[in-house]
């Protein structure tokens, strides 16, 4: 079933400040172009704060990314909210998610889909999110610990796939892995050029590729360079 306001993550400990640097975000998130009312709310509601907690709230709302360790960070908030509805989540869809982090990606994506499963490399991030994730009541988001560039065929296919960390070429199985008419989000790039976010839509064996612009991501990681806790 979709997500609804009976099936919405629960309460938390959200001060009035955080909740006034969550709106002025969205303003910036709208003067970005983004205008799909469920993915504004869904950022209005996510505490950013707590996925980032050795920070104050003016850093946990900037409009940039932080270190999260383990050479991971949360991405910029903009970008959460460009490629959220890149994804065009009606509430119905099976989210797979490349590259966990935080957590604060998948936080999003369990108000906006019906279940997300996401992937973390590193196991000390993955545990840290699936906390996080549980105390907030995301009970639709299970976090996987593994290696992103295989995606996760156990619960393979998925309606849409988004990657959160940039690889040099696109990895075939997550494609693979996406049911026909689904789309697929991803920043594809080395560090040292230019890196593009690509929409892929699969429609049978054929595959579409549209370009949304250029970003700047860490790059993905493989389960073997993979830093470790």
């Amino acid at each position: 079933m979709p997500n609804d306001a009976s099936t919405q993550p629960g309460s938390h400990d959200d001060p009035p400040p955080a909740r006034a640097r969550r709106e002025q975000l969205v303003e910036r998130v709208v003067a970005l172009g983004v205008r799909d009312d469920r993915v504004l709310t869904a950022l209005r509601e996510v505490p950013r704060h707590l996925f980032v907690p050795d920070h104050d709230l003016e850093h946990a709302y900037g409009d940039h990314p932080l270190s999260i360790g383990h050479e991971a960070t949360i991405s910029q908030p903009s970008l959460v909210g460009i490629m959220s509805e890149a994804l065009a989540l009606s509430g119905h869809e099976r989210v797979l998610e490349i590259g966990t982090g935080s957590g604060y990606q998948a936080a999003v994506l369990c108000r906006l889909a019906g279940h997300v499963h996401t992937v973390e490399v590193v196991p000390d991030l993955a545990r840290r999110a699936a906390e996080t994730l549980r105390a907030l009541g995301c009970e639709n988001v299970d976090v996987h610990t593994g290696d992103g560039w295989a995606g996760w065929p156990d619960a393979a296919p998925y309606d849409r796939v988004v990657v959160t960390a940039a690889p040099e070429v696109l990895p075939p199985a997550l494609l693979e892995q996406l049911v026909s008419g689904g789309l697929l989000i991803v920043p594809v790039g080395s560090q040292a050029q230019d890196q593009r976010l690509e929409r892929w839509r699969k429609d049978g064996d054929a595959l579409y590729k549209q370009d949304l612009g250029a970003v700047r991501f860490v790059p993905m990681a493989h389960a073997a360079t993979a830093p470790r806790a």
